[in-house]
């Protein structure tokens, strides 16, 4: 009980303060650092690190599902020293059909992974914008060309959301698969902002700005970074 009371406690001071501030507009790191410091949204630091956390944002619709989640990248230790990002993570669409109200065939799911590039296009769509994308999973192989996927995201005609299709041609099967999920306006403004949110984690840019964080905190003893700048050349 008494915990509970803390949280409450921290969770009115916190809105006050938010409330306080003259730019909560752009002030998001503000906000994130007040919620932090409350606990609030950091309950992952109380599980063990081996633990795995499972996030997806699920859509459920009468013919098919839509489950979106962010994939990290991969690092890499350099001879030269440090680390960098070996392969790029993405945004991984998985669509499984309807077996019936409220079921699905989870088994039959086809998935799509969305590049940063193509989650810029995705989020940077209007209301009645669309776009398109085509993947062939073994491309540059000699397997290139056996299974061909696109994804098409359209504008309802009434502007009140999108049609996310997927299609899925498997010339080894001899089998043509198609996934269509309605999303409202509603459900597409929770995967803009997810999307948005997840964009520099997918890259490694996280990692990267804790690492200029840290170089700053040791900087009163070691002195400044020299990090390559524009202004440097």
């Amino acid at each position: 009980m008494m915990k509970l009371v803390g949280i409450l406690k921290s969770r009115g001071q916190i809105s006050g303060q938010i409330l306080s501030m003259k730019n909560t507009a752009t002030d998001v790191h503000g906000v994130h650092s007040l919620m932090s410091s409350a606990g609030i949204s950091t309950a992952a630091k109380n599980f063990v690190g081996s633990d795995r956390i499972f996030a997806s944002y699920n859509v459920y619709k009468g013919k098919a599902a839509l489950s979106a989640e962010p994939v990290p990248p991969r690092f890499a230790k350099m001879n030269s020293g440090g680390i960098r990002v070996k392969r790029q993570g993405f945004i991984m669409l998985s669509f499984s059909p309807s077996m019936g109200e409220r079921k699905y065939d989870w088994q039959r799911k086809q998935i799509f992974a969305l590049s940063a590039t193509e989650v810029g296009s995705l989020i940077s769509m209007g209301p009645n914008g669309s776009c398109e994308f085509f993947h062939d999973p073994a491309m540059q192989t000699s397997n290139a060309g056996q299974v061909r996927k696109s994804l098409s995201v359209k504008a309802h005609a009434d502007g009140s959301g999108y049609f996310f299709s997927l299609a899925v041609a498997n010339n080894v099967t001899k089998t043509n698969e198609r996934f269509t999920v309605p999303i409202t306006s509603a459900e597409f403004a929770v995967m803009r902002t997810s999307f948005s949110f997840a964009l520099p984690h997918i890259m490694g840019w996280d990692q990267y700005s804790s690492q200029v964080l840290r170089m700053e905190e040791n900087s009163a003893k070691a002195g400044p970074p020299r990090l390559d700048t524009e202004w440097n050349r």
